[in-house]
């Protein structure tokens, strides 16, 4: 990285620092996502550590067909692909609620769902004070609320995940051509790095993948939003609307670069290693003023097709069985490489 790694201290004392002080060096600003978007571990991140410790945590796994549909559906495969942990959790349990069939089966189970009002009271919080969701801004809401047993819980599994991924997700490699592609955007652009992951997991990922020294800037979840970190770059660096792209894999990270008005270049789901081995060309329509327009309209078209709007319990026809047996080739897998002891309900 350009700029020195940030410490714990000043993660929680003032964690925008570096973006504030931003500098540009380069004619151009692109933004890059992590996860499901530089590396293929979306799909380990959220079906071997956060469903998991989800479901250990609050003792739902009597559940565990109807959470793991819930919760891929909205962090792997719908629209709100790549969200922050809580705003998942935060879908994941409504429509646990609102759904009759899992509702008839947790009165046979006797199985109470997690109290979600202090969740919703907390993504409240950190909107009305600017704050990022992450441990740093939960901590400090928890000090507000420190009588609140269910907050320290909803910390305790935000924490346990943190925990885990060293040793599964920071173990996935970049996709191929990723390193080449970082390289060539070097020569000629700023690069930062944002991402509702923790900053010390961003950092440690790009760092043990030998790939830190291509960024100026990481910015995680304790940073405040993708949309946050790209309007402060772009501002502290006077960038153009045509000098600024984003690379990424979601919904999130498309309404991020455009909200601050620039050019998104997608990796779309399933698509990862095609976007990569194309990016060259793009870059070199972006770096000519020639990206706007009917190339990226093409790119946007493909995209968003990718991305499901609606969930499969809302459709005609719905099978739960069926729908959980969809993905679960994609589960045994991942269970058979990273965590071959691992608890998973194979239907």
């Amino acid at each position: 990285m350009a700029l020195p790694r940030l410490t714990e201290k000043q993660l929680k004392e003032d964690p925008e620092q570096q973006l504030r002080k931003f500098s540009r060096t380069k004619d151009f600003l692109i933004a890059i996502d992590t996860d499901g978007c530089v590396t293929d571990n979306m799909n380990g991140k959220q079906m071997l550590i956060f469903h998991p410790q989800f479901m250990e945590f609050y003792q739902l796994w009597k559940i565990e067909s109807y959470f793991r549909e819930i919760a891929e559906y909205y962090n792997l495969f719908s629209v709100d692909r790549g969200c922050n942990r809580f705003i998942a959790i935060q879908l994941t349990l409504t429509a646990l609620q609102n759904r009759k069939d899992v509702q008839q089966i947790l009165q046979e189970r006797h199985i109470k769902l997690p109290n979600i009002k202090p969740l919703n009271k907390y993504i409240t919080y950190t909107k009305e004070n600017k704050l990022g969701l992450g441990n740093p801004s939960l901590e400090e809401f928890l000090n507000l609320n420190s009588k609140d047993l269910v907050i320290y819980k909803l910390l305790g599994w935000s924490e346990a995940v943190n925990r885990m991924f060293p040793h599964i997700s920071a173990k996935i490699p970049p996709f191929d051509k990723v390193k080449e592609c970082l390289k060539l955007m070097a020569q000629h652009t700023d690069i930062l790095i944002v991402s509702k992951t923790p900053y010390t997991d961003l950092a440690n990922y790009w760092e043990a993948q030998g790939i830190a020294q291509y960024v100026q800037i990481i910015a995680g979840q304790e940073m405040g939003s993708k949309g946050h970190h790209i309007e402060v770059a772009k501002k502290a660096g006077k960038y153009k609307d045509d000098q600024v792209l984003m690379i990424g894999d979601g919904g999130g990270d498309l309404k991020a670069v455009k909200e601050n008005n620039g050019l998104f270049y997608p990796t779309p789901p399933g698509q990862e290693q095609e976007a990569w081995n194309n990016f060259p060309e793009a870059f070199q329509r972006f770096i000519e003023r020639r990206y706007k327009g009917e190339f990226e309209d093409k790119l946007l078209g493909a995209f968003k097709k990718s991305l499901l709007t609606s969930p499969p319990w809302q459709k005609g026809g719905y099978d739960h069985i069926r729908s959980y047996r969809e993905k679960q080739g994609i589960r045994k897998a991942l269970y058979s490489k990273l965590n071959p002891q691992g608890r998973l309900l194979v239907l």
